[in-house]
């Protein structure tokens, strides 16, 4: 075999090393980091995690729930993504980031604290942030050196703020726009569906 080898013109051994070092190269390519895959996965996960909450025709009683208080909305996921949509439509969805972003960052363990702050910080919180969120000067440079120890209640104050401004701003036009009209008239005719089905299958069973 090693003479046949020898025997073969220099060009056509030249393209087999050619060969063989580009499967290599392609064998050992390397694979992305493994922050950018955990990172594309969260992605992944909180968009098809919304897409079902978007979806899912919410109840008579989640609505009613909702038009009762902004506190039982904010603690409802599909009542979230509602009303994310609606702060879409008005431009200042950067609210409710910033309010997610805060509350994830209270479960942050203590070694990524630092970072995610400062994350936070420069997303929303700063001056001219790429989502800057409404504070006030006094709040705004509280929070800038609040950062600067990375304590769980850090943003505490400035997330305070933005939740009080969604409740008494952006929810009362929510209550009445258009979206929460087709929410109760969408929730209303599912329970009317659900209640036909529930009666038909009692007929069903009974005149079985």
């Amino acid at each position: 075999m090693c003479k046949g080898l020898a025997t073969l013109p220099a060009t056509c051994l030249k393209s087999a090393k050619d060969i063989k070092h580009k499967i290599s190269f392609l064998l050992q390519k390397p694979e992305p980091q493994a922050a950018d895959q955990k990172l594309m996965k969260v992605n992944t996960t909180a968009a098809a995690a919304a897409a079902a909450a978007a979806k899912r025709v919410p109840t008579a009683a989640e609505v009613g729930k909702w038009k009762e208080s902004f506190s039982h909305m904010m603690s409802s996921e599909t009542g979230r993504m509602v009303f994310t949509s609606f702060l879409k439509s008005e431009f200042s969805e950067e609210n409710m980031d910033f309010w997610v972003a805060c509350e994830d960052y209270k479960k942050t363990s203590p070694s990524k604290r630092s970072t995610q702050a400062k994350q936070i910080y420069q997303q929303y919180v700063e001056a001219d942030a790429p989502h800057e969120v409404n504070l006030d000067a006094v709040t705004r440079e509280e929070t800038k050196q609040n950062v600067e120890n990375a304590c769980p209640s850090c943003f505490g104050e400035a997330q305070k703020m933005i939740y009080t401004l969604m409740e008494k701003d952006s929810y009362r036009r929510f209550l009445n726009s258009k979206v929460m009209q087709k929410l109760c008239q969408n929730a209303t005719a599912q329970e009317k569906k659900n209640c036909d089905c529930a009666e038909n299958r009692q007929a069903l069973t009974g005149g079985a």
